[in-house]
């Protein structure tokens, strides 16, 4: 049997200009009748008491699909690791599951395995996926906080580069599983 998992939070992403949008906020855009956030919200909802949502915009939408709201402490859109630096400094347990708000077809079990592999190594873990890592896809322990923001007050601006400063466990996935497509441009969206 396997141990159970420790509490987590659960950041997810929303704060992009959404420029392969042509500037529509991504996790707002409807599919299948729903904003995106909303698809991955419910598949991470039973997982923590503490979703917290990155965006720059539209909070009073974002609201109902989180327990905290979190932006980025620059303006004009600084990139994702702005993102989670202010959603790590936000999150209430010590292990945060970040995601983006576009990859609507995330389950549990991949979440679940990213957590396991990240608590038993006792550091981040990351899909990796046909040979490249896939930050949007991670488990990282809170102490990573310090490490970031010294990396964002280096000039690093890239997540992935600034995750990478500390021990990556990688979960390896198949290049087709579905489960990691972000759907961030509107052709996406209509398959």
């Amino acid at each position: 049997m396997t141990a159970p998992l420790p509490p987590c939070s659960i950041l997810i992403l929303a704060g992009g200009r959404g420029q392969r949008m042509g500037g529509r906020d991504k996790g707002l855009v409807p599919w299948r009748g729903e904003p995106l956030v909303a698809h991955v919200q419910r598949v991470v909802r039973a997982l923590s008491d503490d979703v917290v949502i990155s965006c720059n915009r539209n909070q009073d939408l974002y609201r109902p699909f989180a327990d905290q709201l979190v932006s980025d402490p620059e303006a004009d859109f600084p990139g994702p690791l702005a993102g989670v630096i202010a959603g790590l400094a936000a999150a209430r347990h010590e292990w945060v599951v970040l995601l983006a708000c576009d990859a609507p077809l995330i389950d549990r079990g991949l979440i679940d395995d990213l957590l396991r592999l990240a608590v038993s190594h006792d550091s981040a873990a990351m899909v990796r996926q046909g040979g490249y890592w896939q930050p949007m896809f991670s488990v990282l322990p809170r102490r990573l906080l310090p490490v970031l923001d010294q990396a964002w007050a280096a000039g690093e601006r890239s997540l992935q580069k600034a995750l990478l400063l500390e021990p990556m466990q990688a979960l390896a996935c198949a290049e087709d599983d579905q489960r990691l497509s972000n759907f961030n441009s509107p052709d996406l969206l209509q398959h």
